[in-house]
């Protein structure tokens, strides 16, 4: 598997502060193993039981949550096969969300306006959400573990300075190494940044395995430019990026992300495919709307790795 190969290939050095790295305790990557399948019982799509979960977000024409489909609404396939919808829900959750902030250079006059932004997340907090923070420039740091107090948030974001390269996917696979402790079934990585990687250890097609094994959606507001690599990663996942043309963008945008983040059906399915093979299994949702609405759009995870026996 994809982590095993990595083992000893990468560390960061995480830190509450801005302490020196002989006083950083190092976080190391481990590699996937079979009994991971029983540990991942509350991700969002992977189980060790037969029971899938697939969170799927709803949109109209003008990108607003569709929040009154039933059941009958929705069909699932995996790999090409129907499936029956054995759970359906609606409604508001906990979410468990890491909070990616690019601080490298380029990043020095936009710092104050995107850190303003981010702190919008937290007008819609609810019972049993949780946060952390990674700041990624030359390298990527944890900035403390989860938290349920926005004010920490709020505090590890004003302390950070803008210098450096970007290490963007480096900072992605921390963020999903850290979501491993997660408590929430929902969960999610929200990355701000203004460019491309141009400093990581990890390649694209390496964290592309390691998202998906991670059971997690990619949300995202780049800078002025679309970043391919994150547009790829959110569809894949069930997510959503956006681009800000301007600074004045930045509120409504996280705005717009925060709603659509915690706004989601879940539907579980018992898959027909016996085989705890570990092999990737694609998901396809399809949204049949009720007569009188228009064509809506659905955002899903696209697939998911089964258990290993």
């Amino acid at each position: 598997m994809l982590f095993a190969m990595l083992t000893g290939a990468c560390a960061w050095a995480v830190a509450a502060g801005d302490g020196g790295p002989e006083t950083q305790p190092r976080v190391a990557i481990a590699p996937r193993r079979p009994e991971s399948a029983s540990q991942s019982a509350l991700s969002n799509l992977r189980l060790n039981v037969r029971m899938v979960l697939v969170p799927v977000t709803v949109t109209d024409p003008l990108d607003r949550p569709v929040t009154t489909l039933s059941r009958d609404s929705f069909r699932i396939l995996e790999d090409g096969v129907e499936q029956t919808i054995a759970s359906f829900s609606q409604e508001d959750a906990p979410v468990s969300l890491g909070l990616l902030f690019d601080t490298s250079g380029s990043m020095k006059n936009r710092l104050a306006a995107s850190v303003e932004a981010l702190r919008l997340i937290f007008q819609t907090t609810l019972p049993g959400d949780e946060f952390f923070v990674v700041q990624f420039s030359d390298r990527a740091r944890l900035l403390g573990g989860f938290t349920a107090q926005p004010e920490e948030i709020h505090y590890r974001l004003g302390a950070m300075e803008a210098k450096g390269w970007t290490a963007l996917l480096d900072a992605i696979v921390l963020g999903t190494h850290q979501m491993r402790s997660a408590r929430n079934q929902r969960r999610a990585l929200l990355i701000l940044s203004d460019g491309n990687d141009n400093n990581s250890r990890f390649s694209g097609s390496e964290v592309r395995n390691i998202v998906i094994e991670g059971d997690l959606r990619i949300f995202g507001v780049n800078l002025f430019q679309r970043s391919k690599l994150l547009q790829q990663l959110a569809e894949e996942t069930g997510g959503e990026v956006l681009v800000a043309q301007n600074l004045n963008d930045l509120p409504d945008l996280m705005e717009r992300l925060s709603r659509n983040l915690r706004t989601q059906y879940l539907l579980g399915y018992s898959t027909h495919n016996p085989h705890n093979d570990g092999k990737y299994r694609k998901v396809k949702i399809e949204v049949l709307p009720p007569p009188g609405f228009p064509r809506l759009h659905a955002s899903w995870r696209r697939g998911y790795y089964a258990p290993i026996e």
